[in-house]
């Protein structure tokens, strides 16, 4: 065909499209001379690589042949980007209307589908272009929100051709722009109001009628299918990674059941579901349209109209495609949006094209509104007879912990609530000091690992939880039989406390509609591997390892409220303890000074009466009887002793008042100087066998080691003097953190370790003091010279095997 057999009528697609850019019946009248300009206004962004025209379908008309153009495309759409493609602002609509962008104070058309009637153009007024149009939008111009959904505005009917055309008139606003949009009104299976409303009624008294969101969403699928007479109607949820799973269906068996088969979140990208979110409704009456320009392509601030409330707007090609693979020509999808969120959709299908009436679709849209209602009814309900129980659960750990000393206690006590709080089949308590585990759980080592693991990875998280721990923690992968779900909260960041709860993997079999993994697929034009949706939908089944049932969030919200709680404790309890600290530090200063009053106050008399015992003994003593002189003796002694006593309580009580003059010490030289006292001491005759190490330096006070030592070693002594040969040994151990351990030992009378915790108290004895003299106060005296250096001190003993005493000291200043 040659330019000079113009004027002819043609119509025009893409090249592989078999349907007209129109219904074939109402081809556009268009000379070749605009042809030109028509291609680069539909083509858009496509480079035009050549041009033929070819003979199309018949015209139904009148059985003549109507010409195509046929469109030779340079770029493809990239389904590689398909996660990142701008759906919102594509510049394309369907062909089942029109649209227009009208600047608000002047309208002003300023842009325009290319498929607008003759006239309507950008730069036109639409008071002029279309007077019914502008009437009807300046009516409502005052009432429409800016961004907000599209609003019904009325019907009108525009000339057409030889006839007149009746149009369902929408709009809202962006920015200064209101986008107006006129689709052509159809009587395909179109039903009165009152047969919808009488629809909706029944629906909502059966929705009552539910008792689960399985049954809800049988209701909704055939209520949906029957208002709009689509073959296939699907309820679809997401789950939180966005996979989709198909609760329910309805369908008349033209198309395949997907009942129970789950979608991957591929196929709906996150620009399409935030999408669904912001507008709730999509209609594709005819997956073969030729996508309609709008144009020019930007607006007067040089940026794309945004689409994302457009009823016309033009769907991604991917989708298209994925349609086509599906098996369908046409598709409605109605949002379910739950509190705010996109909870699913009803998805419906149709395998010819099939448009759906405006008042349906608006029917459809407020019957899933109250179908949403009800599934947040549900699920608050569900999650309210959970907190319940769970709040029982926590309430009584609550009361055990409070019966404790320690909150640890009261939980590892009640192991059943433990575990129950959070659904659990096993529970640890894990810190630095010590690893507490119940029920069916890693090992030690392993939740030793996970606690370092939780402690450099989630250190910032106060509760973690996941399904899936060996895909988090590969080595976790290892003990997936027991723990494949965690649920963690943190107690002490500073000492890496964590009460941990585990969930054994649960292996299950799901089935996929199709392979859920994109293939790439080569171009057999030659160019490079794209990836395609898939082309079949056929069951597809997974083994779904590695993993256990989710924590809810109410069991999460469970855990994270005990945290609270065990903290609440914690503090309380450390306040308490702060405040008893403060008593006994005054009390003991009262007492200090109490002590270091009477025992200076009683030296005196005890030395009168021990000096006037051995005058009367050395002067009178002739004139006594054997009874007097005894008397006397015991007196003397009584007196000694008592002069002992005081005179130890009085260094007792001058040790917290005096302070401390550090020096770095030889600890070898110090023990050498006590030793040889203590043996000067002792009785003569006596076998000791003495085993000194190497003891290195210290830092500390002199004079107050010094009587550390002499304690320590004059008890060795007195209580090996039944041992033929005494053995006493003094050693260093290996300490941490600027501190050296030290351990005196002997073989004499030992001790019984139930009465450990009374041997550094004041007048303290574990035996009679007729067996081994002593005030009861060196001890003591050891303990608080060793807790003023900062060290700490505690004992070991078995009963006739000897002890070992254990005392720290700080090796350099730093450390005090």
């Amino acid at each position: 065909m040659r330019p000079e057999q113009q004027p002819e009528t043609i119509s025009l697609s893409p090249a592989g499209f078999v349907d007209p850019f129109r219904d074939p019946r109402r081809p556009p009248a268009l000379p070749l001379n605009r042809v030109a300009d028509t291609v680069r206004a539909r083509a858009g962004p496509m480079e035009i690589m050549f041009l033929t025209v070819e003979n199309g379908p018949p015209d139904l008309a009148n059985g003549a042949a109507t010409p195509t153009l046929v469109i030779g495309e340079g770029e493809r759409p990239d389904l590689t980007a398909c996660d990142r493609e701008a759906i919102h602002i594509v510049g394309r609509i369907q062909p089942h209307g029109f649209l227009l962008a009208v600047d608000i104070p002047t309208l002003t058309i300023v842009q325009v589908s290319a498929n607008a009637p003759c006239g309507v153009a950008a730069g036109a007024s639409l008071t002029s272009c279309l007077p019914d149009v502008a009437s009807v939008l300046s009516q409502h111009l005052d009432g429409m929100q800016e961004t907000g959904a599209a609003t019904y505005l009325r019907t009108v009917v525009l000339p057409a051709g030889d006839g007149r055309q009746a149009y369902e008139v929408s709009a809202h606003r962006i920015g200064a722009l209101a986008v107006v949009e006129l689709e052509e009104v159809s009587t395909e299976g179109e039903a009165g109001l009152e047969v919808l409303y009488s629809r909706l009624r029944a629906f909502v008294e059966r929705l009552h009628a539910a008792t689960s969101i399985e049954e809800l969403c049988a209701l909704a699928a055939a209520d949906i299918r029957h208002i709009t007479g689509f073959d296939r109607a699907l309820v679809y949820r997401f789950d939180k990674d966005w996979h989709g799973t198909v609760l329910a269906e309805d369908g008349n068996g033209i198309l395949p059941s997907y009942l129970d088969l789950r979608f991957p979140a591929s196929d709906i990208p996150a620009q399409a579901r935030e999408l669904y979110r912001r507008n709730r409704l999509r209609i594709i009456p005819d997956a073969g349209y030729v996508p309609v320009p709008v144009v020019p392509a930007l607006t007067p601030k040089g940026q794309p109209l945004d689409l994302s409330q457009s009823v016309l707007r033009s769907v991604s090609p991917v989708h298209v495609e994925y349609m086509r693979n599906m098996g369908t020509m046409a598709s409605m999808s109605v949002s379910i949006l739950v509190d705010g969120a996109l909870w699913g959709l009803i998805s419906c299908h149709n395998r010819a094209p099939r448009r759906v009436p405006l008042q349906a679709r608006n029917a459809c849209d407020v019957l899933t509104q109250v179908f949403a209602l009800q599934v947040a009814s549900h699920q608050r309900a569900s999650e309210a007879q959970q907190r319940v129980r769970l709040a029982s659960i926590q309430s009584r750990l609550l009361g055990f912990m409070a019966e404790e000393e320690r909150f640890i206690d009261g939980l590892m006590r009640h192991p059943a609530e433990l575990m129950e709080l959070a659904d659990a089949s096993g529970a640890a308590i894990v810190s630095n000091e010590q690893c507490l585990l119940v029920g069916v759980t890693p090992s030690e080592s392993e939740v030793r690992e996970l606690q370092a693991w939780l402690t450099s990875e989630q250190g910032s998280e106060d509760v973690y939880a996941t399904d899936a721990l060996g895909a988090a923690f590969r080595p976790a992968a290892a003990f997936a039989d027991v723990a494949s779900g965690l649920l963690a909260i943190s107690i002490s960041r500073a000492y890496a406390t964590y009460v941990i709860w585990f969930r054994p993997e649960v292996v299950r079999t799901v089935g996929w509609g199709g392979n859920p993994t994109k293939p790439a697929v080569a171009d057999p034009a030659g160019g490079p591997e794209r990836l395609h949706p898939r082309k079949s939908f056929d069951i597809w089944k997974e083994t779904v390892r590695g993993r256990s049932l989710p924590w809810s969030p109410v069991e999460v919200d469970a855990t994270r409220d005990l945290r609270n709680a065990v903290i609440g404790i914690v503090l309380r309890r450390a306040e308490e303890l702060a405040s008893m600290s403060e008593e006994l530090q005054r009390s003991n200063k009262e007492l200090e000074a109490f002590s270091y009053s009477v025992s200076h106050d009683l030296r005196a008399p005890f030395r009168h009466i021990v000096g006037y015992s051995e005058l009367l003994k050395g002067r009178e003593g002739d004139r006594l009887s054997e009874n007097g002189r005894r008397y006397v003796d015991v007196i003397i002694d009584a007196a000694l002793s008592a002069g002992n006593l005081v005179d130890s309580l009085l260094n007792f009580s001058q040790m917290g008042r005096n302070s401390l003059n550090r020096v770095e010490g030889d600890m070898n030289v110090l023990v050498e100087e006590v030793r040889r006292k203590v043996v000067r001491d002792a009785a003569q005759g006596r076998a000791i066998r003495w085993d000194i190490g190497p003891l290195g330096r210290v830092y500390g006070d002199p004079v107050m080691l010094r009587l550390v030592v002499e304690n320590l070693l004059s008890n060795a002594v007195k209580y090996t003097r039944n041992r033929p040969e005494a053995v006493i040994g003094i050693s260093r151990d290996p300490r941490k953190d600027g501190m050296a351990g030290f351990v005196v030992r002997d073989n004499g009378v030992g001790f019984d370790m139930a009465y450990v915790d009374k041997l550094f108290g004041v007048f303290q004895r574990l035996h009679r003091v007729e067996e081994f003299e002593g005030t009861g106060i060196g001890l003591a005296n050891v303990r608080r010279i060793v807790e003023r250096h900062g060290g700490e001190t505690w004992a070991e003993g078995e009963v006739d095997k000897g002890a070992a005493f254990h005392f720290t000291l700080p090796t350099r200043k730093e450390a005090t």
